[in-house]
Order: structure tokens, then sequence, then C-alpha cells
């Protein structure tokens, strides 16, 4: 039995580290997509986990595939196609670490991900299945995303939801909200950021989470809030967990999805469920989470940057001291 499955986008971030002497932009490859990104941060925290997606046959599919391997993901759900490339990410980091992206991707590999290429007994036999709406942007990856969350569901899997809304891949905010709503309403956990929550609800993070938990049944609310940390909301429980202030960041690239990995492998290492768990717990492992995603973004990189378990335990450990 897996711990975590998750599907989406492998693509690779092509992030921008200054110019040549000719002027020209110097361009950095990183490994990344939002899924891969929390499967490697839950990888790092003890967490067994596989990928359901799809890559081009080019050497940027590879790297992707291999990448995946060396952090502990299981790789049999992952497909190559030589119909498409990998998808591509450009992304300009600005002085204080947040980011833009332009995407390569008209279509990328990823997109044609269909209800064919869904490895069923990955599905079927996982404790967690993570999905966001990048793979909903298109078809036919949006139809075997929602086929994916039938079956996972069906095999008794908790289900967990990121927007990770990228204004760019879709036709109007309209069709971006429409989505989003389908993934909250068939979610038992999820992470959203204040912008999203803002997109969807029109509401701040604190009321936005609440809703999401009375109106929505979502039974764990986790609201990112950048640099000021993350807001939770269950039946039970919510409350403010800040950020580190003393880790400046260099690069946020990954940082939301890093935060999700890390505290979704600790409530399933809880053994409770998400609604269960008290405030004092879910108030830790929201630290857990935000440390893990704060030293992330002094590093460069998505994958790249995902500290292990035992980095982020002695930061901790630092910090009580």
């Amino acid at each position: 039995m897996l711990d975590i499955v998750a599907l989406g986008e492998l693509l690779v971030d092509l992030v921008h580290k200054g110019d040549n002497e000719a002027g020209y932009p110097i361009l950095h490859a990183n490994p990344g997509g939002a899924p891969a990104n929390f499967l490697c941060a839950a990888a790092a925290c003890g967490a067994q986990t596989a990928m359901i997606g799809k890559v081009g046959s080019d050497a940027f599919g590879r790297m992707l595939t291999e990448t995946l391997t060396e952090r502990g993901v299981n790789v049999q759900g992952v497909t190559a196609t030589p119909e498409a490339f990998t998808t591509l990410a450009f992304v300009t980091v600005d002085k204080h670490g947040d980011r833009e992206f332009s995407f390569a991707r008209k279509p990328g590999a990823d997109m044609t991900l269909s209800v064919e290429d869904l490895r069923y007994s990955l599905l079927r036999n996982t404790r967690a299945f993570h999905f966001g709406t990048i793979s909903m942007t298109a078809e036919p990856s949006r139809t075997a995303t929602r086929k994916a969350v039938e079956i996972a569901r069906e095999s008794g899997a908790m289900i967990t939801f990121d927007p990770n809304y990228r204004a760019s891949l879709w036709r109007d905010e309209g069709e971006a909200a429409e989505q989003m709503l389908w993934g909250v309403k068939n979610a038992d956990i999820v992470k959203i950021s204040e912008e999203e929550i803002r997109l969807l609800l029109n509401e701040t993070p604190e009321e936005g989470a609440r809703r999401l938990v009375e109106k929505f049944h979502v039974k764990l609310a986790l609201v990112t809030l950048g640099e000021k940390g993350v807001f939770f909301a269950s039946k039970n429980a919510s409350g403010l967990v800040f950020a580190f202030r003393d880790l400046k960041p260099v690069d946020a690239t990954g940082a939301g999805d890093i935060f999700a990995g890390s505290a979704i492998t600790r409530i399933l290492q809880s053994g409770k469920a998400p609604e269960e768990l008290t405030c004092e717990e879910l108030t830790e492992i929201c630290r857990f989470a935000n440390a893990a995603a704060g030293i992330s973004v002094t590093r460069s990189g998505g994958i790249p940057s995902i500290p292990k378990s035992a980095e982020v335990e002695a930061y901790l450990t630092k910090q009580q001291g």
C-alpha cells in the first residue's frame, strides 16, 4: 500500500539566473511541476509515493523521470509520448523571490494524459490521492483527472487538492473557478493560496477557510499566506501559524507544493483523520511544513531545494532552543 499517489503535470522550470556578456538571459533548468514537487517533499518526509503523468519522449522527459526515481518516487504511472514535447515553464524571479510563469505548452505532453494512460493499480492501493487543476485545463487530461479521483475515492483514499492557479493557462477566470470548485467539492483536504481563495470565494483567508469546511464539507482547509504563514481550519479547530522570518527567500518556486507534501505526510503519519486532529496537533504539523517550505525558498529550484526531514527537525529544534 502506497501512502500518496499524485497525478498531474511534469515539467521543466527554466529559471532566469542573470545575463551573459552579450546581455542575453541565462536560464537554469530545474525539474518541477506541482504534483512532482509535492511528491518529492512527501518522500523526503518518509512517505511511499507514486506519480501518474505524461512526459515527452525527449531529454527533458527522461530527466524528470530519473529525478523522481532518485528522490524515491515510483514512476510506474509515468508514460512518454513522441507526439508532444515535455512542457517547459519559463520562470522569472524578482528580488523578493516571487515568480512569474510563462509556459511552452501548446500542447505539452502532460495535456495528453488520457484515461487509457491511468495505472489503476496505483489508484486502488494508496492511502491518499493528490491532484490540482493544471491537469484540468484541457482534454483529455481533464477527463483522466476526474476518472482518477473517482477510482481513488471508491478505493477509500483520502483526496487532497491544490488549485495551483496559473492565469495564463486558462481561457478566463470563470473556467478556472469552475474547475477549482469541482476540485474543492471532491476533496477531503484543500491546500489553497490567499490569491486563490479570493478568486474562488471573494473572501479573506480566514472566512474562506471556514466556508470551505462549512459549505463544501472539506475536512481540512490549509490557506497558505506566503511569508505570513498559513491559516488552517477544520470543524473542530482553526488557527494561524506564522512563517519563520529568519529564512530569507531566494526562490519561492515550489514552496506551496513543498508545504503541502510535508503537511499531508505528517497528517498521514499521525494516524488520525484530518478532522480529528486537535488545534495543537495541526499547529505542529503546520510548523513543520512551514519550516520545510521556508528552508526550500532559501535555495534555487523546486525539487532540488527540498530539505530532508532530519534537516527540518534540526532547524525546529534550534528554533525551540
